[in-house]
């Protein structure tokens, strides 16, 4: 569901900037725990002005969660550009993981697990937004496990399939344990570890 569109006077504020914001609190309270009055403090913005732009509190969290998965892969695909080897590319995925699970980043979690654990049950729609949004990232390790295959990084022995669902267990394995308050070095120290399953 996309931002409401009034006919009068153009809005007041940056919705991608709001919508940022709304993604920090949502990922801090979770769904349930995040009252329209929250939102109205974290974004600095009347009750009467997210009603304008968006319908309801659950509008605001849909619209947040696909801001939130557009940034992400951004990030992603920012971050592979360097990369030359399906191996590399692998990697690049678990580094970029270990590096939002620790400190406030990693205590804020992630939108995606929480969706999941929260909201799968009771909302369809964003149980199927969250189960694509993983099947996604499965099929991207899975490619990039074929592509390391290809390239020699890789042994042809390794199961891209099943190993790419194992590797997605641990990466989002990693955004659960982050919000214990976990430190940098136990957090990349699990990289060199998930890699030995490409050995």
């Amino acid at each position: 569901m996309t931002p409401s569109r009034s006919r009068g006077r153009p809005r007041e504020f940056d919705i991608d900037a709001a919508l940022d914001k709304a993604i920090v609190i949502f990922s801090e309270r979770g769904y349930y725990g995040t009252s329209i009055a929250d939102l109205s403090s974290a974004l600095e913005l009347t009750a009467g002005s997210i009603y304008k732009a968006f319908d309801d509190k659950r509008a605001v969290f849909v619209a947040a969660l696909e801001r939130y998965i557009t940034l992400r892969t951004e990030r992603l695909q920012q971050a592979l550009q360097p990369t030359r080897t399906g191996r590399e590319r692998v990697r690049t995925v678990l580094a970029l993981y270990a590096a939002s699970s620790y400190e406030d980043e990693g205590r804020r979690g992630c939108l995606i697990v929480s969706s999941a654990v929260e909201l799968a049950m009771s909302d369809p729609e964003i149980a199927e937004r969250v189960a694509r949004s993983l099947d996604l990232h499965e099929k991207r390790l899975t490619q990039f496990i074929r592509q390391g295959q290809d390239d020699g990084s890789i042994p042809a022995h390794v199961e891209a399939t099943v190993t790419a669902r194992l590797l997605l267990c641990v990466l989002q394995g990693m955004r659960v344990i982050g919000k214990t308050g976990r430190g940098k070095k136990e957090m990349n120290s699990l990289i060199d570890k998930a890699m030995k399953v490409l050995d």
